[in-house]
């Protein structure tokens, strides 16, 4: 404990000393999730899930009062960020870059729970790069759900099949669920969105009672919003393992295409996974998604 203040703490992560405070804070007041609670899943979940933060500009959703206060986007580096937080200025704005435990413990201290991420990473000089994965994210309008999500992403998987991509499911901690393909670094982020939207097009054409493609809130009920718009550049999508700020601690979690095909089959119930869950899955399987980790890498 740090002398005078009984609600900090001092420890060391990654050879980093680091002041963690309010840890008996409730951030998920309907499971009674504390702050240190959620550090601890994150410090457990980082070794899985630093490969896909590693080199990209990360912006960051925080709650200074948990899930039912208020809550604010952050891009900028934090006021006071140690400067052995790596950081990547691109277009005006200095974002942080993690790549190590000490990194993320800080910024989860500071009541980030959501870590989003774009496609591209940071060139070793601090620029952008080109993408090196797209995502397609599927956002179902009530009452389609997560149900509907796994029946629209065969869909897709069999129609990128044919361009020869492999597709890798997550379900997003919220409503849906995204789709991510590794990419060979020759496309631009324009490119990308174009590619992704035109898919998005010929699917709505071919399956209209199901996939939307336009956001117009008017014609999303009980349809899947194919989005294709976080292809863009400025845009940013949940990081995988991130927890979500809902209700209760839900991950974006990697997911098997055998339990896509099961839900949508009718044969199992697909949800939304809980931290522990995801925490349980990690442990005896690893990352599912280190197949589109090592197709970048390649």
């Amino acid at each position: 404990m740090v002398a005078g203040d009984p609600d900090v703490t001092r420890v060391e992560v990654a050879g980093r000393a680091l002041k963690l405070s309010s840890l008996d804070k409730i951030m998920y007041p309907a499971t009674e999730t504390t702050k240190g609670e959620i550090l601890n899943y994150y410090v457990q979940v980082a070794p899985v899930m630093l490969p896909h933060l590693g080199r990209r500009a990360l912006t960051r959703v925080r709650w200074p009062h948990g899930v039912v206060g208020q809550n604010f986007f952050e891009k900028n580096l934090p006021s006071g960020a140690p400067s052995w937080l790596d950081r990547a200025t691109i277009d005006t704005i200095t974002y942080p870059v993690v790549n190590d435990l000490a990194g993320l413990t800080y910024l989860v201290n500071l009541n980030s729970l959501e870590f989003h991420v774009p496609q591209w990473r940071v060139s070793g000089g601090g620029g952008r790069l080109n993408p090196d994965r797209l995502v397609i994210d599927l956002d179902p309008g009530k009452p389609a759900g997560l149900i509907e999500c796994c029946v629209v992403a065969l869909h897709v998987r069999e129609r990128l099949g044919e361009l020869g991509m492999e597709l890798f499911p997550v379900s997003s901690g919220s409503k849906g669920m995204q789709l991510y393909a590794a990419l060979g670094g020759d496309l631009t982020s324009d490119e990308v969105r174009n590619l992704v939207s035109h898919l998005a097009q010929e699917l709505t054409q071919r399956f209209p009672d199901l996939i939307v493609w336009k956001m117009t809130k008017a014609l999303r009920p009980g349809k899947v919003l194919l989005d294709w718009s976080q292809n863009v550049a400025a845009k940013t999508t949940i990081a995988p393992y991130s927890l979500r700020g809902t209700e209760a601690p839900f991950v974006a979690m990697p997911r098997t295409w055998a339990e896509v095909e099961a839900a949508a089959d009718g044969q199992s119930v697909i949800e939304q996974v809980l931290f522990d869950d995801a925490l349980a899955t990690v442990a005896r399987y690893g990352d599912r998604l280190a197949p589109l980790l090592r197709s970048v890498a390649g």
